[in-house]
């Protein structure tokens, strides 16, 4: 048996069709190996994210760590006074400054005194009395219109500052009666889209915002001297009290608050002493004159259980913030609300 000797366009035409099939088998191989990479890149991408994230919230948690030891070291040192209280001379209280890390970035925390803040949930109690027109007001409720009135970039008419602060009582009260000039279910209903009033006490300051008469503007002044912790209103820290709150410290049955000199004098006192002697001579200072103050002293106090912990670290060229509530019972510090934050 004889074979037929294969032409020379037929060896020609065999070597043409293996290179085609080595070059699809090439391409093939190539376009796994350039979908394999790029697979294989984006998961070490999102291990290194995961890890820096992991890395970032540890230091972050060691800067919750530092706090709570910080005031744990100011109770202890308070235990040695006459009379403890938390002023802006103690450990806690003093300007943070960056911590470098070995491998390169910083971390930076700083604590606030929750209660040197008006707490928005003291507004939930309504008059027991009240009065002509229902005019009369609680301590906490004058205390609070006396603040809108004060605040430095929005300053309200003493109307409107009766306005708001009723519609946050009417918001946190259990009912759905409307106070005099305040807001319930009736206004709320009638918004796009429709709600209802909480008519609970409040989880956070942005819920301000849901509140009638409140404007984005008066929000923005208004945030960052009220706070909703704790939950239980503890009375106003006059060693940590900020400007507009010292001004909002009035006599009984005031509506206005004390003038810019008057609040002036105040601060200086506080800025340059770390602090005020104590309730009594603060209560008894120049710029309250014979008025009676026993509303105010009901709403004042000199010692704090409840700090705003704001740490940042940079890992890597990436920050991350977290804010942290701490509570403080005697040696015992524990975070009651963390809230987390890239920048």
């Amino acid at each position: 048996m004889h074979c037929r000797p294969c032409s020379p366009g037929m060896r020609l035409a065999e070597r043409g069709v293996a290179l085609v099939v080595a070059l699809l088998v090439f391409g093939l191989c190539a376009a796994l190996m350039v979908a394999m990479q790029r697979e294989f890149t984006l998961f070490a991408q999102r291990g290194a994210n995961l890890f820096l994230q992991d890395q970032g919230y540890a230091y972050l948690r060691g800067a919750e760590e530092l706090a709570a030891v910080a005031l744990v070291m100011d109770y202890d040192a308070d235990q040695s006074r006459a009379q403890p209280r938390d002023d802006k001379n103690e450990i806690w209280a003093q300007q943070a400054t960056p911590y470098p890390l070995d491998e390169g970035g910083w971390l930076v925390g700083s604590l606030q005194d929750l209660q040197g803040r008006f707490n928005l949930n003291t507004l939930a109690a309504a008059p027991t009395e009240p009065g002509e027109a229902g005019q009369r007001f609680t301590p906490a409720e004058a205390f609070f219109i006396r603040l809108l009135q004060a605040l430095p970039d929005a300053a309200l008419g003493q109307a409107e500052a009766v306005a708001v602060t009723r519609a946050i009582g009417d918001w946190l009260d259990e009912d759905s009666i409307p106070r005099a000039f305040g807001a319930e279910d009736d206004v709320y209903s009638g918004q796009t889209p429709a709600y209802r009033a909480a008519n609970h006490p409040m989880a956070s300051v942005s819920e301000l915002r849901a509140v009638a008469n409140m404007t984005p503007q008066l929000y923005v002044a208004l945030a960052p001297w009220v706070t909703v912790w704790p939950r239980t209103p503890a009375p106003l820290n006059i060693h940590t009290a900020s400007l507009p709150l010292l001004r909002a410290i009035n006599g009984d049955g005031e509506l206005t608050p004390l003038s810019e000199a008057q609040g002036d004098a105040l601060w200086q006192t506080q800025q340059e002493e770390g602090g005020f002697a104590d309730l009594e001579t603060f209560l008894a200072h120049s710029v309250f004159g014979e008025k009676t103050m026993t509303d105010a002293g009901s709403l004042l106090g000199e010692s704090s259980s409840w700090f705003l912990l704001s740490a940042e670290v940079e890992v890597a060229e990436r920050k991350m913030r977290l804010y942290s509530v701490l509570q403080r019972d005697k040696r015992a510090v524990r975070p009651i609300v963390r809230a987390m934050g890239s920048l």
